[in-house]
């Protein structure tokens, strides 16, 4: 049994007949009992009026009177005398069962009661109604009830709660079909569309469902596909770029190692060469180190570990560490910090964000142009912005310059360098530290990245 379905059907089928056998066992005794309860007390009803009769209106002609009333039917009536000797009885044979009446010789009887309830082992139930006339004329009016009609009836029960317990069985079948179609049925569609992702096909079709737990369920089902699919592309156009990333300077360096082996060129054009292998190997080593940072925010092993620290220590610490840059390719950098104030943040992870924005303002700047870093407090924000005048960003690709390896102009990646990671470990870092990053940008006239965190 290893299908919901079958499970969802015995657990259903068994619980539900439990319940049934239960409910139908009380209904059956409790029918059963409030009959008998009827019969005794018509019994001992019949008993008593007799017995009443007979005291008030001794004589041969009572006696008689009272024996034809009973005559018919499935009752009796037995008249015995103070000696338990039988004066007059309705039927013979009810008389075959005086000797198990021991009562009858020892008087132990005072009140009318029944005297063999348990109708199920005897063909009769049995009254007693002791009388008295007088010291001579005494004895017992004994009603004699026959079991037969209880026992028809008891009959009668038992083939209608059985055939009403049949009726239950077919219909739990049919519940159990309806609930398979409407069910189980989805709930196999599903388990075949999961197959079909972990097989990596992503173009599973799930019926659209109800506003149920079976419908959301499949909306999740239709989205993860969509989003495994999106995944999928992803990571082939990712490794594609890595690929050519990876390949273009290796390239390079092959080839300028070649030219650099050469015995006849000169010394300066030997250090040429060897100048622009480390460069291209600088840039290599640029790309795995960011490939190794974005590797470990996918995998959510970097620690973001806040702490408070000065804000104008921050700014020059990060100005010693760029300047030599900036001034290499003679591009101003303004720093503007106006207080100095506490900041809350993880201190190494802040400046690889700066310095990432810094990094990506300077390539893309010109000779005699302006970066600003301005770092101010806005409540309890840090804000931290970025201006540069360079290329800028086209407002169409905008939305886009955060994703993994995507550059404002590919066809001059070349000439400004870059990996196209820098922005995307930035937006990671920010969002760790629980913060925000806006751009504004103006193409050919410049972009501004402002932080608040």
């Amino acid at each position: 049994m290893n299908k919901i379905s079958k499970k969802l059907a015995a657990y259903f089928i068994i619980s539900f007949l439990v319940l049934e056998t239960v409910l139908m066992m009380y209904l059956h005794q409790n029918i059963v009992h409030t009959r008998v309860d009827e019969e005794y007390t018509r019994i001992i009803t019949s008993g008593s009026n007799h017995r009443n009769v007979l005291q008030d209106h001794y004589s041969a002609e009572t006696i008689t009177h009272i024996v034809l009333m009973e005559a018919e039917g499935d009752s009796g009536v037995i008249i015995t005398g103070k000696n338990g000797e039988v004066i007059r009885s309705s039927d013979e044979k009810l008389e075959n069962i005086m000797s198990s009446l021991s009562f009858l010789h020892n008087s132990t009887i005072q009140n009318d009661r029944v005297i063999m309830p348990d109708w199920k082992d005897s063909p009769y139930i049995i009254s007693a109604h002791p009388y008295m006339i007088d010291g001579n004329n005494s004895g017992y009016v004994l009603m004699f009830q026959s079991s037969e009609p209880l026992e028809r009836l008891v009959r009668k029960l038992n083939f209608h709660f059985g055939l009403a317990g049949g009726a239950i069985i077919v219909i739990l079948f049919v519940i159990y079909s309806i609930l398979s179609k409407f069910l189980t049925r989805p709930l196999i569609r599903m388990k075949e569309a999961t197959e079909k992702l972990s097989e990596g096909k992503f173009d599973v079709s799930l019926p659209a469902g109800g506003n149920d737990e079976l419908g959301e369920l499949s909306i999740a089902i239709r989205k993860l596909a969509n989003d495994l699919e999106r995944m999928k592309k992803d990571r082939n156009e990712f490794l594609a770029s890595i690929s050519h990333e990876l390949s273009t300077p290796l390239t390079y360096l092959i080839g300028y190692l070649k030219v650099a082996m050469r015995d006849d060129l000169t010394e300066a054009e030997r250090n040429h060469y060897l100048m622009i292998i480390a460069e291209e190997s600088n840039r290599m080593k640029d790309l795995v180190k960011n490939l190794m940072e974005l590797a470990k925010m996918d995998e959510m092993t970097f620690v973001v570990s806040k702490e408070n620290f000065s804000s104008k220590k921050f700014v020059k610490d990060i100005f010693r560490l760029v300047e030599p840059s900036f001034a290499l390719k003679n591009v101003d950098l303004n720093l503007i910090c106006k207080d100095d104030f506490s900041i809350h943040a993880d201190p190494v992870r802040l400046e690889q964000i700066v310095l990432n924005l810094l990094d990506n303002a300077l390539k893309y700047s010109k000779e005699n142009t302006t970066v600003t870093l301005e770092i101010s407090k806005e409540q309890s924000h840090t804000v931290i912005s970025v201006v540069d005048e360079g290329i800028g960003i086209p407002e169409e690709q905008i939305d886009l310059i955060f994703e993994k390896l995507f550059r404002v102009e590919k066809s001059r990646s070349r000439t400004f360098g870059g990996s196209g990671l820098g922005l995307a470990i930035v937006k990671e870092l920010v969002e760790a530290h629980g913060g925000t990053i806006e751009v504004k940008s103006e193409f050919g006239k410049g972009s501004r990245f402002t932080i608040k965190i």
